[in-house]
């Protein structure tokens, strides 16, 4: 694989930390610790300690952009200041699922790496090449294709057999391997709640994979890493909830990272 920053990052990592942990940065003000206010400003105080107090045990943050969209301009912001407390040397995926017209695709690539500055992030591959190469076009970013995700509607489309017998997640992967001789920065979503991702990791042998599911969704963690690593032995497994609300005291962040340290270290 070529030299890409957002792999070599992970890379890099991967050496000294024993853990293939992405963080999911999922913000829900129901759900933060009791001794925060229910605020914006509760929630920033908060997420910043998640991520001061993590950096040094995961691989990469993953905020979903939803969860700040749904909070207006100011959730939009929140993200945008997140982004500058996360240490230089860790990645950030915006977890976006973009993928539209080209020309719209552009400003959506535009607006996740120029403005947010986004070191990956995940696309829909529904709508064809020509919604994902305005993606592809950052070559210094990495990009992460759906494949086979962790929901159970993943059985209406994904996992649906085509002509050939194989399932459409099979040609999407298919695909990106196309794409990626030419672009060298495409990574696939493949969730931790299928047997299938170890017939997908045999499909693609040097593609990172971004793995959603282990924690709340029921998926394992060291399956997920054992299954999922490519030919670099690497993987992104993600956890959000599993990590974020798993603890409400005020001492959530010691028993956070106890909990990282215990059940997400190999």
């Amino acid at each position: 694989m070529l030299a890409n920053p957002f792999y070599q990052k992970i890379q890099a990592l991967s050496h000294t930390r024993n853990t293939s942990l992405c963080i999911g940065l999922d913000p829900d003000l129901e759900k933060i610790p009791t001794h925060f206010s229910r605020t914006m400003s509760g929630l920033q105080a908060f997420l910043e300690e998640m991520i001061e107090g993590t950096a040094d045990l995961c691989l990469c943050y993953k905020p979903n952009i939803s969860f700040f969209e749904g909070f207006g301009l100011e959730g939009l912001k929140l993200l945008e200041t997140l982004r500058k407390r996360i240490p230089s040397e860790i990645p950030m995926i915006i977890d976006a699922k973009r993928g539209d017209i080209g020309n719209t695709s552009a400003m959506q690539a535009r607006y996740l790496f120029d403005y947010l500055g986004a070191d990956a992030t995940t696309l829909h591959p529904y709508m064809g090449f020509d919604s994902l190469e305005p993606f592809f076009r950052y070559q210094d970013k990495y990009h992460f294709v759906l494949a086979l995700t962790s929901n159970p509607g993943a059985k209406d489309f994904e996992m649906e057999p085509m002509s050939d017998g194989t399932p459409l997640y099979s040609h999407v992967i298919k695909r990106c391997l196309e794409w990626n001789n030419h672009f060298h920065n495409i990574g696939l979503v493949v969730g931790a709640t299928h047997q299938e991702l170890r017939k997908a990791r045999g499909q693609s042998e040097n593609l990172l994979f971004l793995i959603p599911g282990v924690g709340a969704q029921g998926g394992d963690y060291h399956f997920a890493t054992h299954a999922g690593k490519n030919v670099d032995n690497n993987v992104l497994v993600n956890v959000s909830r599993g990590i974020l609300y798993a603890f409400s005291e005020k001492n959530f962040m010691a028993q956070t990272r106890a909990l990282i340290q215990t059940k997400f270290t190999l």
